[in-house]
């Protein structure tokens, strides 16, 4: 799409967005560089560090769950606006700790907001996405990864100047807290029929196409049943041999994203936006399910190149740990660079091929470390796991946005929770099955799991 057609509020909007993106990722990188000196202001131990960090992602759960309900009600502008003000005073918490106490309730706190600002900034993504007419979804997250990059080194540069860390964060805040405030304007208020405008065409488009192939085979469906607007006498929409063929050619990957939606209603979502009554709302559920199911997977692999990379190059090939701590810079590096590329993939090839593409990259990297007894080899392994993985994530909150139900934010909320749950609990389940075979070896469970989302990337694409 030519981006001189966009609106300038709408090219404004994707501004402010990249800057909240690349702001939260800054943020919280202010907490995570300061660990070492919080814990010694503190006088916590490993341990308890340990437990106060379970503390801060069950904040975090809580803060998904919270902030969709209220962003379908008053719009994410307004939910941004709230959560990044909130996060921008509670990161002082850490670091102005004086024990156990205090830093569990700055901890929580930090989570919470962490956690609604989560949702509700890709609350608004996916609002400025669908104005914009092309996929920016990856391209959002990749502004996150910056920013903490950015903070990463900021604080380090503090650090090795010998900046009381208490002043490098209240700058942070401050800096935060003028950005955010800067950014509100420019975000975009609710506007449901904009959405239920644009879904309409596409929507009505392949219904004709779905109805011309149904002409074509003999069948005496007229269009509003081929498009699934006529249920049956169960009350279940009957697409017949042509939901088959369509669904055949989405796991091809030899459809686009929309005709998916259209064609196989899988939402129970009506042509207005509104759901269609208790059936289609379960095929909601169900689709919310799936597509938690996969964020869950994305993640989880995530988690463990995260936490075991280093850990397990050191112990497989008996290397030096600056040589191991190469894993995990090959992966975060080609995650990075993926995801700046992954939305021009999109708009190529559609999500449903870029999520089935990735899982089985990200599948082949996976095998490849397992595999691998060469460093070089190992260390291309993990690089390609970042290139898998780049993508599948912002496209699945994507897909979760843009359900075309009333409480989209909602949904969002509960495959975030999901997907955040695979991201804690992987790492610890890698490490449970390493005590019985090997951390390698363990490395064979993400493997399965991601070559099923490659199976199952059909639930990515939008319902129309």
């Amino acid at each position: 799409m030519d981006t001189s057609t966009v609106a300038p509020a709408t090219r404004f909007a994707r501004a402010a967005v990249f800057t909240v993106f690349c702001l939260n990722g800054f943020t919280m990188s202010m907490w995570v560089v300061h660990i070492p000196a919080i814990t010694a202001r503190t006088g916590v131990s490993h341990a308890t560090l340990g437990m106060l960090i379970l503390l801060m992602a069950g904040g975090g759960i809580l803060g998904m769950q919270a902030a969709g309900p209220v962003a379908d009600r008053v719009g994410s502008r307004t939910m941004v606006a709230a959560a990044g003000v909130f996060v921008s005073f509670v990161v002082l918490g850490p670091i102005n700790a004086t024990g156990p106490a205090s830093l569990a309730i700055a901890l929580a706190a930090l989570g919470f907001g962490n956690g609604a600002l989560d949702v509700s900034m890709n609350s608004q993504a996916v609002q400025v996405e669908r104005r914009y007419g092309r996929p920016i979804m990856s391209a959002f997250h990749a502004l996150f990864s910056c920013g903490g990059l950015v903070g990463s080194l900021a604080g380090s540069a503090a650090l090795h100047a010998g900046l009381d860390p208490r002043v490098t964060v209240t700058f942070a805040a401050a800096l935060g807290l003028v950005l955010i405030t800067g950014c509100i304007p420019r975000l975009l208020p609710p506007d449901r029929r904009q959405a239920t405008d644009a879904a309409r065409p596409e929507a009505d488009t392949a219904a004709t196409t779905v109805a011309e192939s149904a002409t074509d085979l003999g069948n005496a469906y007229d269009l509003r049943a081929a498009s699934g607007a006529m249920p049956d006498r169960d009350g279940v929409p009957d697409h017949g041999t042509d939901h088959d063929a369509v669904h055949s050619r989405v796991r091809r990957g030899r459809v686009h994203d929309t005709e998916w939606g259209a064609t196989a209603s899988g939402s129970g979502v009506s042509a207005d936006g509104a759901g269609d009554g208790v059936p289609g709302r379960r095929r909601d559920v169900r689709r919310v399910v799936a597509l938690g199911a996969i964020a869950f997977a994305f993640l989880m692999t995530e988690g463990v190149a995260n936490d075991w990379s280093a850990l397990q190059v050191h112990e497989r090939l008996h290397v030096a740990d600056a040589t191991a701590a190469l894993a995990f810079g090959a992966f975060s590096t080609t995650m990075t660079i993926g995801r700046f590329a992954a939305d021009r993939i999109n708009g190529q090839f559609g999500r449903v091929a870029l999520v089935r593409w990735g899982a089985l990259l990200a599948a082949a990297g996976l095998a490849l470390i397992v595999g691998s007894a060469w460093v070089p080899v190992t260390l291309a392994g993990w690089a390609l796991l970042g290139v898998g993985l780049a993508g599948g994530v912002p496209q699945i909150f994507s897909a979760a946005g843009n359900l075309g139900t009333e409480t989209a934010t909602t949904d969002m909320s509960h495959v975030f929770t999901l997907g955040y749950l695979g991201f804690l609990v992987g790492p610890s389940a890698i490490g449970w099955l390493a005590k019985f075979t090997s951390l390698t070896a363990a490395l064979i469970f993400p493997l399965v799991t991601i070559l099923l989302c490659a199976w199952f990337a059909c639930m990515v694409a939008t319902p129309a």
